[in-house]
């Protein structure tokens, strides 16, 4: 797989929502936004009801709802976590956790980890999604 140019970098030091919306167009779909040193940053639309699989993380991911609502489940909290555009949510390192986007309209929102980390599901309560065949 070939490493994407990360929107944002030295010599481009913004980028619009919109502008990224209009060119990606219908979802799904997803960018690197920021791959430097230290950390990672991805943002990502999906329609409503478009799961992700249950993982964890060596280090604390956060996120930025931008738009539409999301619904997070992350390990020891008793029930989801409601976020809508303007939320910030964080998943704790070593606690696995998936999101549902739920709502009318599409979700958008940015990831941010440390550089490397990845989707890890060697601990009860982890499942990849099933691949598509």
């Amino acid at each position: 797989m070939a490493d994407r140019m990360p929107l944002l970098d030295i010599g481009k030091l913004r980028a619009r929502v919109d502008e990224l919306r209009a060119h990606k167009g219908p979802p799904p779909w997803s960018d690197t936004l920021v791959m430097t040193d230290d950390i990672q940053a991805f943002i990502i639309c999906h329609l409503p009801g478009h799961l992700n699989d249950t993982h964890y993380h060596l280090h604390d991911e956060w996120w930025i709802v931008l738009q539409g609502e999301i619904d997070w489940y992350i390990e020891d909290e008793p029930g989801p976590i409601h976020a809508r555009a303007g939320d910030f949510v964080l998943g704790p390192k070593n606690r696995w956790h998936h999101l549902e986007p739920v709502g009318t309209e599409p979700t958008i929102r940015v990831a941010i980890n440390a550089r490397g980390e990845f989707h890890r599901y060697d601990r009860p309560g982890c499942k990849p999604l099933p691949s598509a065949a």
